[in-house]
């Protein structure tokens, strides 16, 4: 159909200049730049479970849906797709992909038809280079065991010298499209290309640092499960959009796992496989290798037998939406990751009330979050190495994103030390040195983007200590010793790798083993982490330490869930127990069936006196149940007057009477 020349603005697709950058000129009117818009779902979908139903519905009684439910269910109308494929062939761009289930067209054209398609003025933007933390010890006396390690890190200190500032594509304003595709387009990503992405890894000087096999055992994780080849770890990389350089060496895996370089021999390399998003690959050479190293080393060492996904995307607005779309929704062929970890974030904040991120970019990640817990996806985010300034030098605290997203379990960082058997001290990871220039310290804080979710109600989350004290979405939510790593880069090893970004991977490693244990998916991890089914799972880290850096103030680690390490760090087999449990409790013996909901209403007899409820099922319907017992009534009213979900379990043969109900109160 033809398109009104009528527009409509993206009310979610506001951007201003970054920090310190400024417009240098426009971009190449002939430059060719991918982009992708996002739509709604087909109308009429039911709404994604929210956290609740997550709550309710804890491991053992969830079911997730195959590709094919959730298309079309929660997919895109192909009318929808057709229609902003049309819009953009008109334009004189070019349609690249059309998906439902991910509700994207994939697009590219020149920066002369994207600006008058969506009414922008694309321009190059300069800004300082981002300077990140060392990747080897500083004043490292070592000396680097391979020519090709040393070619390596002299050329990228090279390329440092000459790199003080970075170019990047951007606009100013707002995103406009057609009047008539308003209700149907939600976004468009990457007419923007600052960088949305840093690293969380750290060398630290003078360490003799423990294995990923060591940590496991100190951490008690379950034993090797034979159903492991069942499992996939996803692992999210990012790269320049114009250098492309980051990637891993084959050679290096085989190493690690198999030579005295690494942890070898004795260990077996992981079956791996790349995947490409938005322009990228496995393309070695860059600032960012030791971080797929590190990333993958840990997550296969600690799960033998798991396979690995390794996403190589771009660390801009568009590599962001497309990875993270991918992982959840893989093309055909591709296994869905059973757990992700991301070693990567970007501060919500560049200052204090100026997003980095859009709207609707976090809008379009933390939503493919959602939709990842349909698949019984649990996703881990590092969160981060600059302590409570989350990178950003300035008076006010900060959080990175995704980190702080209630759909994504943060992960804060540790230090293990005084190892005597099964026996050690486990203290917070902060700097050490004056001021903690050279070294890290674990990223935590109250979020400004979002709102403290009800299951961190009752663990004394603290407000933030940024001006108008915001009550928050704390994190981390747990730790995990962040404190050296030895890996194998470029042929060589290279010692004390330190950061967030070990202790993200390895917990996904410890829920790959956990599901191929339980034989079926855990799943959104959160409210089941704080209820009172895990309380046992956690080594608790009270020892007074500040996550503070670079002048910004931080937050104590205290006993309960604080701003550094959260809940503390994971005992495997207990929360293998816990889960276990967990599902043992929501599971109807022989001859016996439940029901889930909350409860609608109580009926009483003509006389006033209590016989029975209504309740509303999770999955639609309600349901009627017979009872005279004022402890019934008792349950239930007060079910009803908190609005707390419930598991009603009846017998077989009697199906309106309860035998007992389980009130499923918010943690």
């Amino acid at each position: 159909m033809p398109i009104s020349n009528a527009t409509h603005r993206l009310e979610n697709s506001l951007r201003q200049p970054s920090a310190g950058s400024k417009r240098i000129g426009p971009v190449d009117p002939a430059e060719t730049l991918p982009i992708t818009i996002t739509v709604r779902r087909q109308p009429g979908s039911p709404s994604l479970p929210d956290q609740e139903h997550w709550a309710s519905t804890p491991p053992g009684e969830r079911r997730f849906l195959s590709t094919e439910e959730f298309a079309e269910r929660y997919g895109a109308d192909p009318e929808d797709l057709e229609l902003v494929a049309n819009f953009v062939r008109e334009h004189g761009l070019t349609v690249v992909e059309k998906n439902p289930s991910q509700r994207t067209v994939l697009a590219s054209g020149t920066a002369a038809n994207l600006n008058k398609a969506f009414a922008v003025e694309l321009g190059r933007y300069e800004t300082e280079a981002i300077k990140e933390r060392p990747r080897r010890p500083s004043g490292s006396t070592e000396k680097l065991p391979t020519e090709k390690l040393k070619r390596k890190e002299e050329g990228a200190e090279k390329r440092e010298e000459k790199s003080a500032t970075t170019i990047h594509v951007g606009y100013e304003g707002y995103v406009h499209i057609p009047e008539p595709l308003a209700n149907v387009v939600e976004a468009v990503f990457g007419l923007d290309r600052r960088r949305l992405a840093r690293r969380a890894v750290t060398p630290f000087p003078g360490i003799s640092p423990l294995t990923p096999p060591q940590v496991a055992t100190l951490y008690d994780f379950p034993a090797h499960s034979p159903h492991m080849h069942k499992e996939t770890i996803g692992l999210l990389e990012f790269s320049d959009p114009i250098a492309g350089t980051c990637g891993y060496y084959p050679s290096d895996v085989t190493d690690y796992f198999t030579t005295p370089l690494g942890i070898g021999p004795g260990y077996t390399p992981p079956a791996l496989t790349d995947i490409g998003v938005n322009g990228s690959s496995n393309t070695p050479g860059g600032f960012d290798d030791i971080e797929v190293a590190l990333d993958i080393q840990v997550a296969g060492a600690a799960a033998q037998g798991a396979h690995i996904n390794v996403y190589f995307t771009t660390w801009d607005e568009n590599g962001w939406v497309l990875a993270i779309k991918r992982a959840v929704h893989p093309k055909p062929g591709e296994r869905r990751p059973s757990v992700v970890s991301i070693s990567w974030g970007w501060s919500e904040f560049d200052s204090y009330g100026a997003l980095t991120w859009t709207q609707a970019v976090m809008d379009a990640v933390s939503a493919t979050f959602q939709e990842a817990a349909m698949f019984g996806i649990t996703v881990f985010a590092a969160s981060g190495d600059d302590g409570s300034s989350a990178g950003i030098f300035g008076p006010t605290a900060h959080v990175a994103f995704p980190e702080s997203d209630p759909w994504v379990t943060s992960v804060g960082g540790t230090t293990i030390g005084n190892v005597a058997g099964s026996s050690f001290t486990e203290v917070t990871w902060v700097a050490a040195g004056s001021g903690g220039a050279e070294f890290g310290t674990t990223g935590g804080g109250v979020s400004d983007a979002y709102p403290l979710p009800f299951w961190q109600h009752h663990h004394n989350v603290p407000l933030s200590v940024n001006p108008g004290h915001r009550k928050g979405r704390g994190v981390p939510d747990i730790a995990g010793y962040a404190s050296g790593y030895s890996i194998v880069y470029a042929g060589a090893p290279v010692p004390g790798v330190q950061g967030t970004s070990e202790a993200a991977p390895l917990y996904a490693a410890l829920i790959a083993l956990i599901n191929a244990h339980l034989g079926e998916r855990v799943g959104y991890l959160n409210p089941t982490l704080y209820s009172e089914h895990c309380k046992h799972s956690f080594r608790d880290i009270a020892d007074g330490r500040n996550n503070a850096e670079f002048g910004v103030p931080g937050y104590t680690s205290v006993a309960g869930w604080d701003a550094c390490t959260g809940l503390g760090s994971l005992k495997g087999h207990a929360l293998l127990k816990a889960l276990e449990r967990h599902r043992a409790v929501v599971h109807a013996i022989p001859g016996e069936e439940g029901f889930t909901g909350k409860v609608a209403g109580l009926v009483f007899d003509r006389f006033g006196e209590f016989e029975g409820f209504l309740l509303a099922e999770l999955h639609g319907g309600e349901r009627k149940f017979d009872s005279r017992e004022k402890e019934v009534q008792q349950v239930v009213s007060r079910a009803w007057a908190e609005h707390v979900t419930a598991t009603v379990l009846v017998r077989d043969k009697e199906p309106r009477h309860p035998v007992s109900i389980i009130l499923r109160s918010h943690p």
